[in-house]
């Protein structure tokens, strides 16, 4: 698909918008088209819907700006509408104080319905980092995923990366004897 004309990314900022990508089914319709057209049917065939659920997930994502129609074609009298993003990337706003991060829970979701027995490499590390070191890993994880994303290849099966980087919430100090009250907790 000549993604030439499509805008380079889509900042997600109405309730209409956040609510549809908070639904896992249409992310996973999203992923499916981040790197070609699909029609509704082989939207469902590639997410494993009935095809009038697909079409339904695929009009609210259209309905919010989402997603397109980049092209139809006729077959047997009916025209097929082939959906794509409607921008490279789909940009999701830092979730609101007490919110789940809604782009986390879906890679989550994902990772967990992944092969068990099929490649994977999940890591997770505790760094202390300075501010300066913070912000140049999260700068050299973004260029590493955006040259990974050029050399993509849609004959290629899919293959998801998340990563995180993040200060955690501070701890409280605690003490005591572990009585279940927080106190005396370790990890």
């Amino acid at each position: 698909m000549p993604t030439d004309d499509l805008p380079e990314a889509l900042h997600v900022t109405t309730d209409e918008q956040l609510r549809a990508v908070s639904n896992l089914t249409r992310h996973r319709i999203m992923a499916v088209l981040r790197f070609e057209p699909a029609t509704i049917t082989q939207i469902a065939e590639r997410v494993g819907l009935a095809k009038g659920s697909s079409s339904y997930h695929v009009r609210l994502l259209e309905r919010a700006g989402l997603v397109k129609v980049v092209r139809t074609r006729k077959v047997r009298g009916v025209t097929e509408r082939y959906y794509a993003p409607a921008a490279r990337s789909i940009v999701l706003p830092d979730p609101a104080t007490g919110q789940p991060d809604v782009l986390m829970r879906h890679a989550v979701a994902d990772l967990e319905a992944s092969p068990a027995d099929g490649p994977r490499h999940v890591r997770m590390a505790h760094l202390r980092l300075t501010d300066e070191q913070f912000a140049e890993l999260g700068a050299r994880l973004e260029a590493l995923a955006d040259e990974y994303r050029e050399l993509s290849d849609p004959s290629l099966p899919d293959v998801s990366l998340a990563f995180a980087l993040f200060r955690p919430a501070p701890r409280r100090q605690t003490t005591g004897d572990g009585d279940g009250n927080g106190e005396g907790d370790r990890a």
